[in-house]
Formats: C-alpha cells, structure tokens, sequence
C-alpha cells in the first residue's frame, strides 16, 4: 500500500567522521537531537533558519576513550532542567552529558564490554545493555540492580510505562521481561540475535532482529503479530505518537515506514548499514549510517530539500555498488536481464526493485510512487557464480539462493526461496501455490531454479555472520519452577512441640504493640497526630518465644529414632539442654564454649529431624557469647552457608522457616549484624526465591529478614543493598497474603526509602506505589492500612 504522503529527503548533516551508531530526539532545545558515532563523539543538532531546512551542530560532547554505540536523553528535573544525555561506549562506560559541558558530568562504569543500550524512565533510573551478557540499572550515579539471565550480548533495553517493568533483547534470540530485578519472563520466536526494542503501550512492544523480521509482542508473553519486508539484518526501530505506525532501519541499505500494519515506504541509502533511527517531535524522521551522514526525512512540503538536493541525493544513490549477494536483489544472470526498456513499465508498488541490463553492467532501480517514476538505486557488482556459504535470508530464514522471479511482464516480481537440498520440481510446485499462480508455469519456473543452480553444491547453511555473538548461541531456558504448593505446618500431629506455633499474634487494636503485642500502643492515636510509630525501625525484629522444655522433649524423641551415625549421647543431651536453659533464662550461667560447639555439630543432624536443633540455634543466637562464637569472622560465613543450604524452595518448610528466623536473630547482636551485611546479597537472593512456597510462617519470617536488613541500611549510603531491599521486598509483596507478613514488608520499605531520596526515586520507579495502595484499605488488622498510608506519603 502507498500513503497519502511519501517522506522525502529534508537534508543531509556530514558531521561525523564515521559511524553514527546513535539517534534520540532531546527534550532541550525543541526539535533537536543528539547523534553519538564510532567518531567518539557525542553532538546536538538543532534545526536552524536557513532556506535549506538545515541543522547546525549546537554542542559537541567527548569523554569515551572508544567508539560510541548508544544513546539516550534522561528526562529533565529539577536539578537539570534540560534533561541530561546519556552515552554508551566501547570503553564499557557511560558518560552523562548536560547540554552545555564537553565533558562528562560524571561517568559510570561497572560493565565489562561495550554498552550498546541505553532507555531512561521515571525518576532519572537508566537501563544498560552490554556485550558482557548483563542489563543493569542505574540511578543517581549508583547502579542499583544488575539483570543476569541471558546467555550472550544485550542489544537492547528499554523501560516500559508500567513502572517497574523492563525489557532486554539478546543475541541469544531471547527478549526477557524484568520486574524489580527479577526476570519474570522470556520470549522467544526470533530465529537470531534480537538487535532492537520499541514501546507501543505499558502492555505491547516490538521487536527486530538480525532473521530480518519485526515481532509485535504482549507483555504477557504472545507475540500477536510478525512483519517481513526487510532484506538483511534490522538494526533499530521508532514508533510513531499514533502508538500504530513506525519505522526501521537495517544492514540491507534501507528506511522503511509501517502504515497500518505494512510496508508503505522504502527509502534506500547510499550506505551499505543505516544502523539508527528516530522519530522527531514535528513527525521527521532522522537515520544515521555507516557512511557517518545523518539524514532528516520529512513528509512536510514547506520542509522538503530542494529538487537540487533532491537529485544530487538520487545522483549519490543511484552511483552506489550493491553485492547481490545479500539477498537483497535475489540471483542474478546477466543474459536473463531484460534491458533499459523495461523501465518503460511502472511498478506495482513502492519499493519494488527491478535489475536492467545495460550492455555489460547491471543497474538495479526503484519504483517511488509518489514519483511515479523509476529510480537508480546503484550498480550490481558479482553475480550468482560467485557464490559464496553464505546463506541468504528470507522471511526469517536462510536459504542458499533466493531469486526474484516475473512470471507476468510489468507485473510484481515475486520472491522464490530455494536450498540446493531441496527437489526443484516440488519448490516450483510450491511457490505457484502460495502466489495462485496457474500450474502452466510449473516447467518453466522448475527449469529457471536449475539452470540457475548448475555446479553449486552448497553445504549446510552457515549462521548469518557478522556479529561476533550471533553465532551458536548456547540459550538455556531458564527452569519454570512449578512445584506443588507447601501446605501446613507439617508437624502439628507430631507431639506437643510445633515450631512456629506461636508465631503471628492477632493482638486487640489498642493495646498491642504492631511487632510484639507488648507495650501501650494506640492506633486510634494516628487520627489525630503526624507520628509515624511504624518506621524508620531500626532496631532488629527478633523471634524470642520459646518453649524450652518441649523443645528438648522433641530433640530426645527424634535422636531415639536417628541413624545409629547420628545419635547423640546423653552428655550431648545433657549439655544442649543446659545451653538452651541458660539462653532463655538470664539468671543462669553463660553457655560454654564447649555447649556452643557441641550445638553446632547437632546442626548437622540430617535434614528430616535436624529442625529442633536449629529452633535451639534460633534462641542461642540471641546470647552475646553465642553470637560472637558463631557470626564471628572464622566462624560466621560457615554458620552463614549452613543455613543458606536448608533454605531451598523444595526442603522442608520447618528449616526453611527456622533457618530465616536464625538468620533475623542474628541481628541481635554485634557480631551477627556484621556477618549478615557481607553477606547480604547472598542472604537476601536465596531468601527471595522462598516467596514462591506457600506458608504463612516461612513468609513473616522472610518479611523481618527483609524489614532487619533495612534497618541496619537504615543510616547508610549504600544504595545497591538498599535498591535489592527493595526488590525483594517489592517481589514477595506479589506472592505474600498472610497480613503480618505484608505489614512487615511495609515497614521495610517504609524503612529503606525514610530519609533517602534517591531510594524514594527508586521505589517508585520499580512501581512500588501501584502495588501497595490496595492495602491502603485495609481493616484488619488496621496497623497495614495506616503503615500503607504512611508508606505512600513518603513516595508522593
């Protein structure tokens, strides 16, 4: 189909030296943008006055050591009222520009290869893309989360409108969904490296990829709509405001603009790969290619070039040489060609191609419609005898030829794929098919593929080369753990000793305290005062019932049934007891190293009675001298791995539930504190994966690990563990239902972002917002509703 309106060139900007890798429309000053080039350069062109619709280079920005790959505009705030450019290079830095500094405003680094993907959001939070397989995220100079999960480079990223969400494409062939750090789903359909992404809606994207086809996308996962027009590789994409229409650019020398759902308009280059596109606020379109000229296209008549301009363009264009062997042409024999005369016939649509002899040299032209007319687009250099193994691709797959056939003279040439492999005879049957053409032609069209392919014989087809990361990708889908949901408490028939029994008071409003049920507490009080009685807590959340006797009856019941291995001699009884004893009652004498060790090595009981031993663990822990012994630095990261190995999604929920509470009470003291801050990633990325098991105690247990470590980060600069505080809390708050656990989750959000701008900025970019607020209504018990009010105030 043709558009109303054709784009035709509005001018051409040589200010780079090479490669211009790079386009964003700026936000400062109006119907500007900014180019970034293999040149190391970064520049902002702003349209100027003059008859010719020019632009004029404003501002020249320098500071990579190495090429640069990528680019994008941080939104204006209000400490940059003009916005900030961000740029990505082969240096694996970032450079953030103002608009009126050369260099750098600051630099991030912390990516191991070229940083080829860049997409700002809300609130000043960057998204990266590397060669080094990962996507990270950035906020007020720090880089808060790192995405990990694809298998080789990240072409492209960018943030999607629904807070919180962010999409990577790799040249694993994969997109993958993120969502507060975590990937929660990965796409696949594309037959090659995935090179880049556009957003449509909060719920819909597209796609390109080097199997030269475009994919409309759901977040939700289907890939609702595939387009083909492209001959080679796709580099980039822009969508227009009308969230329908947009347009590409790719390795086969071409821009092409999308009008409901099809190809309306191809614009051939004079540069073998136009390797970026953007959409300017007035509807031009600016592309950049390997040539290092940068040209507007416009649809607007008052903006057109000159009919000089516009024939020295169609001159540069038509004095191009094109390598058949890209596929875009199709085979090639020269005494198959028909000469000039066959430019006499119009063409059937824009675009269309058609190769003209002209004594010994072969032309391939264009039909413009909005012309009418046939234009030369270059010179064909080669032909079908000097084949090579490499494969052509068509509709997202490769083939050893791809032909152009005219069945009809002056009608539409038609695209017939073909692999040596396959029978001649049943291709011919084949393609007449799918175009409704009449069997009459079977002979001759059978015929045309063999004389066409005497003497090749061509092996296997070779992955489409080129980048060094498209080739055997090694994509491992990721395991979708679906496993049965863990039920009750498992030991409520089993004796009078029932871990975690206690856990979860439902205290009267008015009289408990919102942790312990201890205390004065009014939540009436909050009506009438300002006070925030739920955080910032920083003072640990510690699980201290217990009930020592039946603790100690369990221990001995399971050792009477252990492996003869396993068992514990009555002294080692004797001694767990007495350091039980002394841990819940101060009045007695400390525990003794020797309690201590003995206790450590009855932690190894196997897992399936192992769990009355660390409900022992869970209230020693809470004793100075146990605290130090264990979290101690020799001792502490043993202690530390221990747990982390009971805590598995599929163990049993008793150790999982116990191994968290441990860990919340080692934040009693100094020691334990100091353990689990180095080890928080770890800590903290193990305990998320338990919000996937179903058991109200494993989950408030998981909420205070949370709620304890943000308020030990309370007071400190570190934004990463504040920004993975953040996520898991975030995640969990997607699975969890018990109320008590929600409500600690709450606190610990509230906790990270009190006093913390940048974390405020954060939260409320991973979406934080949206999905606490339908706990703003909450009755029962009340202390969520208000602790969710007091959380969302400080996030307006």
């Amino acid at each position: 189909m043709a558009s109303a309106k054709s784009y035709k060139l509005r001018c051409s900007i040589p200010g780079h030296e090479m490669d211009v890798r790079g386009l964003a429309s700026t936000v400062f000053p109006e119907g500007a943008f900014v180019s970034v080039s293999r040149d190391r350069t970064g520049r902002v062109w702003v349209p100027n006055s003059s008859p010719d619709n020019g632009f004029t280079e404003m501002h020249c920005m320098t500071g990579h050591s190495n090429f640069v790959s990528s680019v994008c505009i941080i939104a204006p705030s209000d400490t940059y009222p003009r916005g900030l450019v961000a740029t990505g290079g082969n240096d694996n830095n970032i450079c953030v520009f103002t608009l009126d500094r050369p260099q750098p405003l600051y630099t991030l680094k912390g990516h191991k290869n070229t940083v080829c993907a860049l997409s700002s959001g809300k609130f000043g939070t960057l998204l990266s893309g590397s060669w080094d397989t990962t996507a990270k995220v950035w906020l007020n100079e720090k880089c808060m989360m790192t995405l990990e999960g694809h298998t080789a480079a990240v072409w492209a990223a960018i943030i999607l409108p629904e807070q919180g969400l962010m999409l990577s494409g790799s040249a694993d062939k994969t997109i993958k969904l993120w969502k507060a750090g975590r990937c929660e789903r990965t796409f696949t359909g594309h037959e090659d490296c995935v090179r880049g992404l556009a957003v449509i809606s909060s719920t819909e994207f597209f796609s390109c990829s080097n199997d030269t086809s475009i994919r409309r996308w759901l977040v939700t996962g289907e890939c609702v709509q595939v387009y083909y027009s492209h001959t080679n590789y796709i580099y980039s994409m822009a969508v227009f405001p009308n969230s329908q229409d947009f347009i590409s650019t790719g390795e086969d020398r071409t821009l092409r603009i999308w009008r409901q759902g099809e190809c309306s308009q191809t614009i051939r280059l004079p540069a073998q790969s136009v390797w970026c596109c953007c959409i300017l606020p007035n509807g031009d379109i600016a592309i950049g290619a390997s040539d290092g000229i940068i040209r507007v296209f416009t649809e607007a008549e008052d903006r057109m070039a000159s009919a000089e301009d516009l024939q020295a363009f169609e001159d540069e264009l038509s004095k191009t040489t094109i390598d058949p062997k890209t596929g875009d042409l199709g085979d090639i024999k020269l005494e198959d060609l028909p000469g000039r005369e066959h430019l006499n016939e119009p063409g059937n649509r824009d675009g269309q191609t058609r190769l003209i002899k002209d004594g010994q040299k072969v032309e391939a032209y264009q039909w413009s419609v909005r012309d009418g007319r046939w234009m030369k687009i270059g010179d064909v250099v080669g032909g079908s005898n000097q084949q090579t193994s490499k494969s052509v691709m068509y509709e997202g797959k490769e083939y050893d030829y791809v032909f152009t056939i005219d069945v009809n003279e002056g009608g539409p040439s038609m695209k017939l794929p073909y692999n040596v492999s396959e029978d001649p005879w049943l291709t011919a049957h084949n393609f007449l098919q799918k175009n409704d053409l009449s069997p009459m032609f079977l002979d001759q069209v059978a015929n045309f593929i063999i004389e066409n392919t005497k003497g090749h014989v061509v092996g296997p087809a070779q992955p489409a080369g080129g980048d060094p990361f498209t080739g055997g990708a090694r994509y491992i889908p990721g395991d979708s753990d679906n496993r049965a949901a863990f039920g009750a408490d498992p030991f409520t028939g089993s004796g009078r000793y029932i871990p975690g029994s206690e856990s979860n008071p439902s205290a009267p409003v008015g009289v408990a305290d919102p942790f312990t049920g201890g205390g004065a507490y009014s939540s009436a009080a909050l009506g009438q005062t300002t006070t925030n009685i739920y955080f910032p807590k920083t003072d640990g959340v510690i699980f201290e019932q217990a009930n020592a006797s039946q603790i100690i009856a369990k221990v001995r019941e399971l050792n009477g049934g252990a492996p003869q291995e396993h068992k514990l001699s009555e002294e080692i009884l004797e001694s767990l007891e007495m350091l039980l004893v002394s841990v819940c009652d101060s009045s007695k004498p400390s525990p003794t190293i020797q309690q201590i060790n003995l206790l450590w090595k009855a932690a190894h009981w196997p897992e399936d009675i192992v769990f009355p031993i660390l409900d022992i663990m869970r209230l020693a822990v809470r004793n100075p001298l146990v605290n130090e012994s264990l979290c101690g630095e020799a001792e502490g990261v043993q202690l530390c791995n221990h747990l982390l190995s009971l805590m598995r999604p599929e163990g049993r929920p008793a150790n999982l539930m116990l191994a968290l509470r441990t860990l919340c009470n080692c934040f009693s003291g100094r020691h334990g504190r100091a353990l689990l801050m180095t080890q928080r990633e770890t800590v903290l990325s193990r305990a998320a994966d338990l919000t996937t098991v179903c058991n109200k105690n494993i989950h408030v247990a998981l909420a205070t690990l949370v709620l304890n470590y943000a308020g030990c980060l309370h007071s400190q600069p570190d934004l990463e563990a504040k920004a993975q505080c953040l996520s898991v809390a975030s995640r969990a708050l997607e699975t969890v239902q018990d109320k008590e656990a929600v409500f600690r989750l709450l606190v610990a959000l509230g906790t990270t972002v009190a006093s913390d701008q940048t974390a405020k900025d954060l939260a409320r970019s991973l979406g934080v917002n949206s999905q606490i607020t339908k706990y703003s209504s909450v009755s029962d018990p009340s202390k969520v509703a208000e602790c969710c009010q007091l959380v969302l105030k400080e996030l307006q």
